[in-house]
């Protein structure tokens, strides 16, 4: 059976599309069906009846692995493809931080090695289930790998929210909105707004606040079986809108609730390296560790 791959880059970056088009030449040379994500542009004419289109349903049924270029936004669109098949998802940063990217662009070409060698492991990531109901009636449901975050439509406007644990109330809050993310989330938006940092291996859920007008507005961490549930106080100070990993926004009606919970589907991220988080963390914020002599042994 012939290896497919499917190649994801972000749409409308030309620069990105011919470096997509390399990576399919490459992918063929060693006997490897790439497969393009609709209407799949490539670099040079002697591609284009090689290459495969992907369905747009389900872009990735039947490949073995989802390489995406680009940044982190980027590899969030890239995981909704690969999470619906359980395809592992491979990231290589064409952006700034890039987090979740396994690889950088300048080891673009050892890293198609590599995939075409089938060298690289499988890690599991948590992602959270999310449900918003408008009274009894639920409208909406949808996932996320980063995080799950209710915020305000009107810059000019406050949100008045009340936070829910495990069926117990914690405070009602005027605010900009409140995240909840996942350890993979925790160096995302969630870092930004004043989060910990929660290593991947930690199953938890974060919980902060987007500048509370309250004493009390602490960030949160709770156990991966919980439910954590956010309402929007009726007859609520302004609009507010719903994003799963700053995407597929909803607008909220006037006293929503939005439920979340452990994510039944995790997202399956190949790995090329068996360094620790700590060293990833170092890297990509480059923070200074210049006088670490190591533990001091015997």
């Amino acid at each position: 059976m012939t290896r497919r791959i499917l190649l994801y880059a972000r749409p409308g970056r030309a620069d990105l599309q011919q470096i997509v088009g390399v990576v399919a030449g490459r992918l063929l040379e060693v006997g490897i069906q790439p497969v393009l994500m609709p209407p799949g542009p490539v670099s040079g004419p002697m591609l284009d009846d090689q290459v495969e289109i992907a369905d747009p349903a389900a872009p990735a049924r039947g490949c073995e692995l989802v390489c995406v270029l680009g940044g982190d936004g980027t590899i969030l669109r890239g995981a909704e493809a690969a999470r619906a098949t359980d395809t592992p998802l491979l990231g290589v940063n064409f952006g700034h931080v890039g987090f979740l990217a396994e690889a950088e662009q300048k080891d673009l070409s050892a890293t198609v090695e590599r995939i075409a060698a089938g060298d690289y492991h499988v890690e599991e990531r948590m992602t959270l289930d999310v449900a918003v109901y408008s009274g009894k009636r639920q409208i909406a449901s949808s996932w996320a790998l980063n995080e799950v975050t209710v915020e305000k439509a009107e810059r000019e406007r406050m949100l008045e929210l009340t936070l829910e644990v495990d069926g117990r109330p914690i405070s009602t809050w005027g605010c900009d909105g409140i995240i909840v993310s996942t350890p993979s989330g925790s160096t995302a938006y969630a870092f930004s707004a004043g989060g910990p940092i929660v290593w991947p291996g930690v199953e938890a859920m974060l919980i902060v606040p987007i500048s509370a007008h309250a004493l009390f507005a602490r960030p949160l961490v709770v156990g991966p079986g919980s439910k954590v549930a956010v309402e929007l106080v009726p007859a609520n100070m302004g609009r507010g809108v719903m994003w799963c990993d700053g995407a597929r926004p909803l607008d909220l009606p006037d006293g929503a609730r939005i439920e979340v919970s452990h994510g039944s589907r995790p997202v399956r991220l190949a790995r090329l390296s068996s360094s620790p988080f700590a060293d990833r963390l170092v890297e990509k914020f480059h923070l200074p560790v210049a006088g670490w002599r190591g533990e001091k042994r015997g």
